[in-house]
């Protein structure tokens, strides 16, 4: 990347996601995943299959290995490797997965919003905190607010 591309990028953010150790990821994400792509919402700068083993040990799972069903093709994300992820993170992951899962580490930026991040770095605005309310959390939160009504 050069000083121009840099200018424009979006946000960057990373997600691990956790399948059931009972249950084998089926790819039918993976078809609106590549319509957020298709759509310029997202770029995908990373995706990585892993297993975590009884014994906490994690592996690599090449997407091609994982046998979706409905002819998803995976070619893009086979691709999405910008070498952001490293060993660190990957120790990260294995520590929320559940012994005997597998997940998925997504690594992408959000081209939604490269303009505005693009605008305010111009300005001189830096971000200085970010975060994400899980949809659990927003539910419990509401459930108080009828409970307290």
């Amino acid at each position: 990347m050069n000083d121009n591309d840099l200018d424009v990028l979006g946000p960057i953010d990373y997600l691990v996601v956790e399948f059931p150790a009972d249950r084998k990821p089926d790819g039918s994400a993976l078809p609106l995943l590549i319509d957020l792509v298709d759509r310029n919402i997202i770029r995908v700068l990373d995706l990585i299959f892993v297993r975590k083993d009884a014994d906490g040990a994690l592996s690599g799972i090449a997407i091609e290995d994982l046998g979706f069903e409905g002819g998803v093709d995976v070619t893009l994300f086979a691709e999405a490797a910008s070498g952001l992820i490293d060993r660190t993170d990957l120790e990260e992951a294995a520590a929320v997965l559940e012994p005997g899962c597998s997940g998925a580490i997504l690594v992408y930026e959000n081209c939604w919003a490269a303009p505005f991040a693009s605008a305010l770095r111009r300005e001189g605005a830096q971000l200085v905190a970010s975060g994400r309310i899980p949809v659990q959390g927003i539910l419990a939160a509401l459930d108080a607010l009828d409970a307290s009504s």
